[in-house]
């Protein structure tokens, strides 16, 4: 077992022309590397840098003070990070990890965090998806179905389409006999400001093919419970 608190950082590197942030961890040289990688396109980045600090001074703020001097710059890579979405093909994801199989019975990735951005108020609506497919002659490597759904929430979102783009994804790209997506999620815009009802929880669904019947269905509602 991997000693944790013997954990370094063996190499941090940044790569500004080639438009990407790479920060690779190791620990203690053992099979266990872990490496993270965030890329922020320059040109990107200064502009929304320039619209945040203009932001910043209309709300009566002093962008130049020094707690806020670089609050700009970090909010354009914030905003890149929370939607890289736009960058990713969801159906090229599942493509890349699709195996035969003859297997026929469901199946079900639950408890899968969501962080989006609500597109009416740009503020977090944060939850959980819970997917479920049953195969046609082929599968997909289980971490797939949760970066598909990365892939969709990581855009300016209403939870409605975010939950109908995840089952579309699924049957259009592996063509299963059904497909089943429900998401529940606490919205900011509703507890921070407007009604601000501190524990609503907005639950979405969606079925296809044999998640129509009522039996299947309620399997998998079971199950998800």
């Amino acid at each position: 077992m991997i000693d944790l608190t013997t954990f370094a950082i063996i190499f941090t590197e940044y790569i500004i022309d080639r438009k990407e942030l790479t920060m690779e961890f190791s620990l203690n040289g053992e099979d266990g590397t872990y490496r993270k990688v965030e890329r922020y396109d320059p040109e990107t980045t200064e502009k929304l840098s320039q619209y945040y600090k203009k932001i910043i001074d209309l709300l009566g703020e002093n962008s130049d003070r020094e707690g806020l001097r670089q609050t700009p710059m970090r909010v354009a890579k914030s905003m890149q990070f929370l939607l890289q979405g736009y960058d990713q093909d969801p159906e090229e994801i599942l493509r890349s990890a699709s195996f035969k199989e003859d297997y026929r019975q469901m199946v079900i990735v639950k408890d899968i965090e969501i962080y989006s951005m609500c597109e009416h108020h740009m503020l977090p609506f944060i939850g959980k998806a819970h997917i479920g497919y049953i195969p046609n002659g082929y599968i997909t490597g289980l971490s797939k179905i949760a970066r598909v759904v990365d892939a969709y929430a990581r855009r300016l979102q209403v939870q409605e389409r975010l939950t109908t783009q995840i089952k579309e994804c699924i049957q259009n790209t592996l063509n299963p006999l059904g497909v089943a997506v429900v998401i529940e999620a606490q919205h900011l815009c509703m507890q921070m400001r407007g009604v601000q009802k501190q524990n609503s929880t907005t639950t979405t669904s969606d079925f296809t093919g044999a998640f129509e019947r009522v039996a299947t269905r309620e399997e998998f509602i079971r199950l998800i419970r």
